[in-house]
């Protein structure tokens, strides 16, 4: 005989509402998502995030399809735009380093925008900032940047020392001799 383990969660009811703007983990503006009725009443309706399932909204979705077909077109266009401008850039991130030359810590993700803001007045979330690894040796790297869900670009970051090595001292007194 087999056994069937009772979870109310799955028979209760789904309540159909269309979303009226991006909800996160959820659905776009105008996309029509099942939910449970508790989140519908009382979260996304009260803060204007959907509304209900009915013959007058549904002729509203219509008009957000629309707004949403127009928005997403000029974000993609934006970011376009942003990443051949980016692309061109060589962003400089200094650290301080050891006497032997390793990097006391990382750059990360964080990091780099923060330079990207400072030295470029470029405003990215940190989220489209992707680092594998952070990055832990001085040198030219090259990091990708996920400006949308369908435009990448590359931007080199040169990470250099803040207090030189001993090989750049010597090279320094060299030449000043």
């Amino acid at each position: 005989m087999k056994h069937i383990h009772f979870n109310p969660r799955n028979i209760m009811a789904k309540t159909k509402v269309i979303l009226t703007s991006h909800v996160e983990s959820l659905g776009g503006e105008a996309d029509t998502v099942e939910v449970a009725p508790g989140y519908a009443r009382n979260y996304l309706i009260p803060q204007g995030l959907a509304v209900p399932v009915t013959r007058a909204n549904a002729r509203q979705m219509d008009a957000l399809q629309q707004r949403r077909a127009e928005r997403e077109a000029k974000e993609f266009k934006d970011a376009e735009e942003l990443a051949k401008s980016v692309a061109k850039l060589v962003l400089t991130v200094k650290v301080r380093t050891g006497d032997d030359g390793k990097m006391f810590g990382s750059v990360t993700s964080a990091m780099v925008l923060d330079e990207l803001e400072h030295q470029f007045a470029v405003h990215l979330n940190k989220k489209q900032i992707h680092l594998a690894d952070p990055i832990r040796h001085t040198g030219e790297h090259d990091v990708e940047l996920r400006l949308h869900t369908d435009v990448t670009c590359t931007l080199k970051v040169n990470v250099e020392s803040l207090n030189p090595t001993p090989q750049e001292e010597e090279a320094a007194e060299a030449t000043a001799a």
